[in-house]
């Protein structure tokens, strides 16, 4: 009896705790769906999604939060993410032509081999951000400290 109480309590105790995640992943999901099937999904919770080769033209991803979310090879093409969160983003070889990423936290995003053709970068954050390999053209970016 003792050992059936103790195998409930531990299944119930394991479903209790997947049950958010599952209820987490389910948001990303539907989310995720929104933005491919409309190309809108501004505040979104897009955390560690995989965005991969995802054609993303003109999406509005604005304040986003897409910390860690894997976008290698996206098709960013006039896609507004101003203000989005991009912490430790994977944007590996990305199209970002006419892309905003204005007051974007790029902290620690690896934009290596990206094509950055007059991205709008004005406030963003590039701490630690990888942009080995990256193309830049038209672009206002700053570097160092206030003027």
């Amino acid at each position: 009896m003792r050992q059936t109480l103790l195998t409930a309590v531990a299944l119930f105790s394991t479903l209790a705790l997947a049950a958010p995640i599952s209820a987490q992943a389910s948001a990303n999901q539907a989310q995720v769906k929104r933005l491919l099937e409309t190309g809108v999904c501004a505040g979104c919770d897009l955390t560690g999604v995989n965005l991969s080769g995802a054609h993303l033209i003109g999406a509005d991803l604005r304040n986003a939060n897409l910390k860690g979310a894997n976008l290698a090879g996206a098709n960013l093409e006039g896609a507004d993410l101003a203000g989005a969160n991009l912490e430790a983003a994977n944007l590996k070889e990305v199209f970002a032509s006419g892309t905003t990423f204005n007051n974007a936290n790029l902290t620690n995003a690896n934009l290596s081999g990206a094509s950055l053709h007059n991205a709008q970068v004005d406030g963003a954050v590039m701490i630690g951000a990888n942009l080995n390999g990256a193309e830049g053209f038209d672009i206002n970016l700053g570097i160092g400290g206030e003027e």
